[in-house]
């Protein structure tokens, strides 16, 4: 039986979960696999904390460079997450001659392009299948068991807290605030949100699929991005209402050569196959053309979720390894299709829109007045319970319209003395 020694750097949550399934499952995934892995060392600044197991004191380390300069260690597993020093870390391990896992999305958003040119230079490999969907094997789906489709749309919802979230607001007829502090609470969200629920997790991981999927190397400030914490109790009840669930999705569309990438609050009717997927779960949905549509669903984080994933990596790397320690290369093919790529602007979907507006006659004249002007045709309307003294929501659909017709007449009737609140959700049939 081969042995493959590897190295873990980053001992934290997920760390943990890679750390005790190599030593428990250690005969397990030899028996499935033909190779032994041998867990060398470990690395992280804090020793000191309660982990539910021991290790021995002679795996341990406080310095990186002891993994990093370990000749005897094919593969590093670097779980410390963030930009730095993380970059610097995979830098070195690839310098060095290893062969890197990690599960790092915001590492891969940011410098995906720069890392994977370098493993490819230096003839090693990254492998990184629990950057997206903790235990969802979307990476390998792509990169591997649909290799031979050209893809048409991606739409995931890629973020367990903001998932949570809504969750708990639609079948609790709770607030955005209180369900926030559910979810603190039951440990699916940090202390400081802003990442999960504004948006910008989701990004990263689109970001990464579009870079796979698409062959497009694309920047964060190229996803537009806009998160769920304006949704109110009253958009969830009025979805419900018209047959429709709010989901935070992640978007990529190829619509004739070029990309759109978007994550926003999004309106699905609620027999979409995403709309079923609740609570801290993830799905990811994908549209290609040999294969046809397909949904991929599971816990999208968690310690053990995420690093069977981990485990997952470091098994399909060892088994690629030849006996000097190199491997087949997958590389990251820039795809020549892909001409552009589209600004939100340009973009057209339909709206849900909800104002909150003065009880009084002439209101629907001037908002529906104001959004033909730009283009806009309402598809339905209605005047919703009054909520407080004089003021009412008033809830309009409408047909597809283009992003910037639709900024530009919500600018205009934010500023009507009779309307004191709007919320625009986009639509999706997929």
């Amino acid at each position: 039986m081969r042995k493959v020694n590897v190295g873990v750097i980053g001992f934290g949550t997920i760390g943990t979960g890679v750390v005790r399934a190599l030593k428990e499952r250690r005969s397990l995934i030899a028996k499935r696999s033909g190779i032994d892995l041998v867990l060398k060392k470990i690395c992280d600044k804090d020793l000191s904390r309660r982990r539910g197991f021991s290790v021995k004191n002679a795996l341990l380390t406080r310095d990186y460079q002891d993994i990093t300069n370990d000749e005897s260690i094919d593969i590093i597993v670097e779980l410390v997450g963030g930009i730095h020093p993380a970059k610097e870390i995979i830098i070195e391990a690839l310098k060095k001659g290893k062969h890197v896992v990690t599960a790092n999305k915001a590492l891969l958003a940011e410098y995906g392009q720069e890392l994977f040119k370098l493993a490819f230079r230096l003839k090693k490999n990254i492998y990184f299948e629990a950057s997206v969907g903790g235990g969802i094997p979307i990476i390998q789906s792509l990169r591997e068991g649909l290799i031979s489709n050209r893809f048409e749309a991606i739409y995931g919802i890629v973020n367990g807290t903001s998932n949570f979230i809504l969750t708990q607001m639609c079948e609790k007829s709770v607030s955005f605030k209180e369900a926030l502090v559910e979810a603190q609470k039951r440990g699916f969200a940090e202390k400081k949100p802003t990442l999960d629920i504004e948006g910008f997790d989701s990004a990263h991981k689109l970001v990464v699929l579009t870079q796979l999927a698409f062959g497009k190397f694309v920047r964060l400030e190229d996803v537009f991005v806009e998160g769920i914490s304006r949704i109110s109790l009253d958009d969830i009840k009025y979805a419900t209402e018209m047959g429709l669930v709010i989901k935070l999705l992640a978007i990529v569309k190829n619509e004739k050569d070029e990309l759109e990438l978007r994550v926003h609050p999004t309106l699905i009717p609620e027999g979409h196959l995403l709309a079923s997927v609740d609570g801290a779960f993830n799905a990811i949905y994908v549209a290609s053309d040999m294969v046809g549509d397909l949904l991929l669903y599971g816990p999208g984080a968690g310690q053990n979720p995420t690093a069977s994933s981990v485990v997952s990596d470091i098994v399909s790397l060892a088994e690629k390894l030849d006996i000097d320690g190199n491997s087949q290369q997958f590389n990251f093919v820039q795809s020549p299709h892909i001409r552009r790529l589209r600004k939100i602007d340009q973009i057209s979907t339909r709206f849900y829109i909800r104002f909150m507006a003065i009880d009084k006659p002439g209101v629907l004249a001037k908002i529906a007045g104001i959004l033909g002007k730009y283009g806009i045709s309402i598809a339905s309307v209605s005047q919703k319970e009054r909520r407080r003294a004089r003021i009412v929501p008033v809830v309009i659909i409408t047909h597809e319209a283009r992003e910037r017709s639709m900024r530009l007449a919500l600018e205009r009737i934010n500023k009507l003395a009779i309307v004191r609140e709007s919320v625009a959700i986009r639509m999706e049939e997929t």
